[in-house]
């Protein structure tokens, strides 16, 4: 599973099977999933068509509520807080559920 970040996330949190690259250091992959934050979310509108698989999941992060509000118009597909990151694979392996289905 080809996983792109646009904004820092410890790379150890993610499972050793995961394929894991950060944004702005250069993409080799199409993702299946993104990782944003609310500093983020321009960036990742600005660019996924050309960093994405047809069928993919994005993964906002938030610090709080107010995060959510802003990102619920641009169709997120799961959500994080960052105090619960270590989590991180939960998710992905939940959303990895919508990918095959």
């Amino acid at each position: 599973m080809n996983i792109i970040t646009f904004c820092e996330v410890d790379e150890s949190l993610f499972n050793p099977e995961f394929n894991v690259e950060h944004f702005h250091s250069g993409t080799s992959l199409e993702a299946d999933i993104v990782i944003i934050n609310i500093d983020s979310i321009f960036e990742f509108e600005e660019n996924k068509s050309s960093i994405t698989k047809d069928k993919f999941v994005s993964i906002a992060i938030i610090e709080d509520e107010s995060d959510y509000d802003a990102f619920k118009n641009f169709g997120i597909d799961a959500w994080i807080r960052m105090s619960e990151i270590s989590q991180i694979n939960n998710i992905i392996n939940l959303v990895n559920k919508r990918l095959l289905s």
